[in-house]
């Protein structure tokens, strides 16, 4: 969702107060290459400091691992945020741009995934430091949504906030093997249907409901059929 952390060659890095400059350069390469394919030596390094400085600020690995994965859940809180600064009192619109913004997302072709659930498949170890920061925010965030849901008025919301969640989860790990290509593009309209799926029956809502056709039992059955 959100762009995966500053460069490590930026130029802004040397201006930066030493912690900061070792997460941005880390939220890069843990997010790049992997957690378990970067050492400290490489972290120092390329924040332009040492392992000493490092380790003054981070006590462990596991600590940094765990401070970058909570910068990331950060940044995507400030996201859905913006979305809801931008559509005050109104959840409806509100749901619509963020499913949007999730369309986007699954589309673009310099993403690495979700760095989270990256992080959750590189540490089985449910005592990491890290695998909390990941179920917080998953869980955070899937009760936004299914309060959104309530809120836009849909039927059954916890049913539709469970779907969406878990189609953009797993989506975000299919596009690891399957890149921006099909059937990712397919999302942006999996989710507005299942959305629209959703909306009180009163209620007709272009753009967030799916057509309904309506199959003619007075047909006759096609030749076809009736020979298999």
């Amino acid at each position: 969702m959100a762009a995966p952390g500053a460069n490590p060659a930026s130029p802004s890095h040397p201006r930066m107060p030493p912690r900061e400059r070792i997460l941005a350069v880390a939220r890069e390469l843990f997010y790049r290459r992997g957690i378990h394919a970067v050492g400290v030596d490489a972290i120092a390094e390329a924040a332009g400091t040492n392992k000493m400085t490092l380790y003054r600020h981070f006590a462990s690995k596991d600590e940094l691992v765990a401070a970058c994965l909570r910068a990331f859940a950060d940044q995507v809180t400030a996201d859905w945020d913006a979305i809801a600064a931008a559509h005050p009192g109104d959840p409806k619109a509100e749901l619509t741009a963020w499913l949007q913004h999730m369309g986007r997302w699954f589309i673009d072709e310099a993403g690495r995934g979700c760095a989270l659930a990256n992080a959750a498949v590189e540490l089985p170890d449910p005592n990491h430091p890290a695998r909390q920061v990941i179920r917080e925010h998953k869980s955070a965030v899937r009760e936004r949504l299914a309060r959104l849901c309530r809120d836009a008025g849909l039927r059954d919301p916890e049913a539709v906030a469970s779907q969406v969640f878990l189609v953009c989860e797993g989506a975000r790990v299919a596009s690891q093997s399957l890149g921006s290509d099909e059937p990712l593009t397919r999302v942006p309209v999996l989710l507005k249907d299942l959305v629209g799926e959703h909306a009180p029956h009163d209620e007709a809502a272009p753009g967030m409901r799916p057509e309904k056709v309506s199959p003619d039992l007075t047909a006759p059955i096609p030749d076809t059929l009736l020979q298999e």
